[in-house]
């Protein structure tokens, strides 16, 4: 006699799932699920260090023959010098005393060069140097007129004369350029060494070319060079034409 059992959702529910887990711990594949439990129990050893490796046998040539061991086996044999058998001498001290002596040599010989041929003298360099432009005329012009790049066509000397004389031969001179076309004439009036205060003809030579009415002729002005009398001579470049009085503005002047 056969006897018919009922079961209720819940058991078959309970039964499905036993199944289902079953199955899926068969079929799932975990190969490191255990592995962090082992680790923390320390039952897995440490994997041991690779054993180190050859050095190769190039490195070795090349160590063996390398420049510091090279040297010392060259001074094997060599027997140290004694210090007690020779006196040290520091080649520094006499080496920049022949330095000194000869910077000294040379100096003394373009001192004499200096007095008794004037060479190395620039006159542009000392204190009595004078040159000066018009307003509009570039600066550069007084200094190719120092460089001798005009050649001079006429000049005048003022040794001997008073500041009257040489005011009337100043405008002589002047006049005659002009009128001759000599535009870039040489006045000397010396140094003026003997002045008390400051060169006499000189600085009138200057008021003249810069605040009389011959300032409308000139371009420019310099001290001229060593060989046309230097700080005692002065270089004047003249115009064709006087300007005209909307022209005539304040020059650049630089006096000493």
């Amino acid at each position: 006699m056969k006897e018919n059992f009922t079961l209720g959702d819940g058991a078959i529910s309970g039964i499905m799932r036993s199944v289902m887990k079953a199955q899926s711990s068969h079929l799932s594949f975990n190969p490191f699920s255990e592995l962090k439990g082992k680790l923390k129990e320390g039952s897995i050893p440490p994997s041991p260090l690779p054993p180190p490796k050859d050095k190769p046998l190039e490195d070795d040539r090349n160590s063996r023959y390398s420049d510091e061991n090279l040297f010392m086996a060259s001074m094997t044999d060599v027997t140290p010098l004694s210090h007690n058998k020779y006196a040290r001498k520091s080649p520094g001290r006499s080496m920049q005393k022949k330095v000194e002596d000869l910077d000294q040599t040379e100096a003394l010989l373009r001192l004499t060069n200096l007095v008794r041929y004037g060479e190395g003298f620039v006159v542009e360099d000392t204190p009595e140097y004078v040159e000066g432009t018009w307003h509009t005329v570039h600066p550069e012009v007084a200094k190719r007129l120092h460089r001798g790049e005009f050649s001079i066509q006429s000049h005048i000397d003022l040794h001997g004369c008073n500041v009257d004389d040489a005011k009337l031969v100043i405008d002589e001179f002047l006049r005659e350029s002009i009128l001759t076309d000599r535009r870039a004439v040489l006045i000397i009036h010396g140094r003026g060494l003997s002045s008390p205060v400051k060169p006499v003809l000189k600085t009138k030579v200057l008021e003249w070319l810069t605040c009389s009415p011959w300032n409308k002729w000139v371009i420019a002005f310099s001290s001229a060079r060593t060989c046309d009398g230097g700080a005692g001579a002065t270089y004047a470049l003249l115009r064709k034409k006087a300007l005209t009085k909307r022209f005539k503005k304040v020059k650049k002047v630089i006096v000493w």
